[in-house]
């Protein structure tokens, strides 16, 4: 792997620690805050990066002053960007600036549908049937890691992030008004009971909420 030019050890692979220069602290950090799927604390990302809480709280300032378009990563006038770095829930995480969600949402609608997998779909059911319900509350129903699956849900425009919870972090989902449309319903609760279904009768598993 490499970070502004610079070779890191393989050995982090095997849980060796890695220390980065001052100059790649935000370059490392906007690495992963561009892949992160849920809010990222300080103390999380100064581990990630080998480097004091201090130091990070005044990276993710100075990214935000980037994205921002006050100043660049060298001080100078920037471009404000079309995404923005949020703290939410005790966290921080990248998401598209607000003027720009109904040019990303019409962006993912036109796009050509493809038939969602099989995991897709049972995510999705636990989804509809639990919301609000977080990401690790989902992996605990279906007993897989569900992170690939939730991104493409939300491509898809099918899920929609309703909150963040304040003590945990973790952000709930529920479906959106774009699933009502494609399975013909007006209202969520008017899906079918499907404990009858289930070998164990999955108590409570029908009480959408």
């Amino acid at each position: 792997m490499t970070v502004d030019g610079t070779e890191l050890e393989t050995e982090a692979a095997a849980g060796q620690e890695i220390t980065l220069e001052d100059a790649q602290i935000e370059r490392a950090l906007e690495a992963i805050l561009m892949v992160a799927d849920e809010p990222m604390s300080l103390v999380t990302l100064a581990t990630a990066v080998g480097a004091p809480v201090k130091r990070v709280r005044a990276a993710i300032d100075t990214l935000v002053a980037d994205y921002d378009g006050e100043t660049d990563a060298g001080g100078r006038p920037g471009l404000r960007r079309g995404f923005e770095l949020r703290e939410v829930g005790g966290g921080w995480r990248v998401y598209v600036r607000s003027e720009f969600d109904a040019v990303v949402s019409g962006y993912v609608l036109q796009q050509n549908p493809t038939r969602l997998s099989q995991a897709a779909l049972e995510t999705l059911a636990v989804i509809a049937y639990k919301q609000p319900i977080s990401r690790g509350a989902i992996a605990s129903i279906r007993a897989v890691n569900v992170d690939s699956v939730v991104r493409t849900l939300l491509g898809r425009g099918l899920i929609t992030e309703l909150f963040t919870d304040s003590e945990t972090g973790a952000i709930n989902y529920g479906t959106t008004d774009l699933l009502l449309t494609q399975l013909g319903i007006n209202s969520i609760e008017e899906l079918p009971k499907i404990s009858p279904l289930l070998a164990d009768g999955a108590d409570g598993f029908d009480d959408v909420r």
